[in-house]
């Protein structure tokens, strides 16, 4: 059968689908990129804020209307499935399979009954496909979150926290470096928390030094790591492993300890701060991410001056911040949301205008410095290889880097660069030999 495959939301989502795409392409169907041409699509996708709801009701809408064509088939897995199936299965007649999360064991058997073909019922067991780009892939360490933060659905989505076996782990590992992947990006809804949940024990440092381990493997990144969960070993680590980039994403949220405790976040502001001074310590090159968010329910012009306060202390590399916006079934839900949209707004430009000069100031102090590269592509227009150092997540929110060389290279070499210049988020270079 001739199925298309629509990947929505984030890293930890991809996964699913890359597992999904492993499951069919083992049963003998063929995966199809032109959803003109499919019998059956699945669409895959997220439930996490409205936005992204927003974008997965529109998908399947605009996909529902290829059945008018040569579409027989259209089912829908995923987040926003697990969050709303009864709702969906009433709203939406032209879904003819709504498959939620908890069903992914059984997701074989489902998909033979719909589809009407053989589907071996071994998801998760099948080897994935990956779906990106061959050099780079995501592992997920976890799923599932135990943090009850306030304002989060994620618990509710995906349940406990659930650790992967670490001997899988890398297995699956030695197997995507065996298939050419050069860059793994570890990913969990709290990577920081990895093992926690087997014998209350964190055990992020031994996973790592396992990974780093494996011949052949050149980039070892964390993603998601929870600021009081990262304790001086883990610091040393990844100061230690050479494969394992120093790289902290540190999803923060806020920098008043008011606003954290209403968030029901762990740690304080004082903690946060301490762990960037002591990453910086042991680790001068080290990146640091965040997010925040802004004008959560009883936020003051105080709390926010103290938000900003902490961008400016903390000295990001990256940040990402967003307006609050209520999701159901939440403790937060239910709170007053006390701050007017126009003020949110303003206090969210009012963080954006400020992190744009702190990353302005921090990328120009790696002009003159020695970056390596992986080659992602080459832009015939300007006739540069656009790349990315380990100053650079792979999901095209950080920046990228820019150079010339005479050299020929293809995606997923390594080039060592000069940076020349910086220009917006990016850093501009030459190659040197």
């Amino acid at each position: 059968m001739r199925i298309g495959v629509i990947s929505l939301g984030c890293a930890k989502n991809l996964v699913d689908t890359e597992n999904l795409l492993g499951l069919l392409i083992a049963s003998g169907q063929e995966i199809v990129r032109n959803y003109d041409e499919a019998e059956a699509i699945i669409i895959n996708t997220c439930g996490f804020i409205e936005s992204a709801k927003t974008e997965a009701i529109e998908t399947i809408l605009d996909t529902a209307d290829l059945k008018e064509q040569n579409l027989k088939k259209l089912i829908v897995m995923g987040c926003l499935s697990q969050r709303y199936k009864p709702q969906l299965e009433e709203e939406m007649p032209e879904v003819d399979r709504f498959i939620a999360i908890d069903e992914y064991r059984d997701l074989g058997a489902i998909l033979s009954e719909v589809l009407g073909e053989k589907i071996a019922n071994t998801y998760g067991k099948t080897p994935r496909v990956l779906s990106g780009k061959p050099w780079m892939a995501y592992l997920r360490i976890a799923d599932g979150c135990d943090n009850k933060c306030s304002y989060c659905a994620i618990p509710l989505i995906r349940g406990p926290m659930r650790s992967a076996d670490a001997d899988e782990l890398v297995s699956e590992a030695e197997r995507l470096v065996g298939m050419g992947v050069k860059e793994i990006n570890l990913i969990a809804q709290d990577s920081s928390r990895y093992g926690y949940d087997l014998d209350g024990k964190l055990h992020l440092s031994e996973l790592l030094k396992r990974l780093n381990a494996i011949n052949g493997i050149h980039w070892i990144r964390i993603l998601y790591l929870y600021p009081d969960e990262i304790p001086d070993d883990l610091i040393m680590t990844m100061k230690e492993c050479e494969h394992v980039l120093p790289y902290f994403d540190i999803p923060v949220q806020h920098g008043s300890d008011r606003i954290l405790k209403a968030m029901n976040r762990r740690g304080s502001r004082q903690l946060i701060l301490e762990r960037c001074r002591r990453i910086r310590e042991e680790l001068p090159d080290a990146v640091l991410r965040t997010t925040l968010i802004c004008g959560f329910p009883g936020e003051s012009e105080e709390d926010h001056q103290l938000n900003l306060s902490m961008i400016e202390e903390a000295g990001w590399d990256h940040l990402g911040a967003f307006t609050y916006s209520k999701e159901e079934g939440t403790p937060a839900y239910d709170k007053e949301d006390d701050v007017p949209p126009e003020v949110k707004q303003r206090r969210l430009e009012e963080v954006m205008t400020l992190q744009e000069k702190i990353s302005a100031a921090r990328l120009k102090e790696k002009i003159g410095s020695v970056q390596e590269v992986m080659v992602e592509k080459y832009d015939r227009l300007t006739e540069m290889y656009i790349g990315r150092s380990a100053l650079y997540a792979p999901d095209e929110v950080d920046g990228c880097v820019r150079f010339h060389s005479n050299g020929d290279y293809e995606p997923g070499d390594f080039v060592m660069v000069r940076i020349t210049r910086s220009a917006s988020h990016n850093l501009i270079g030459e190659e040197i030999r």
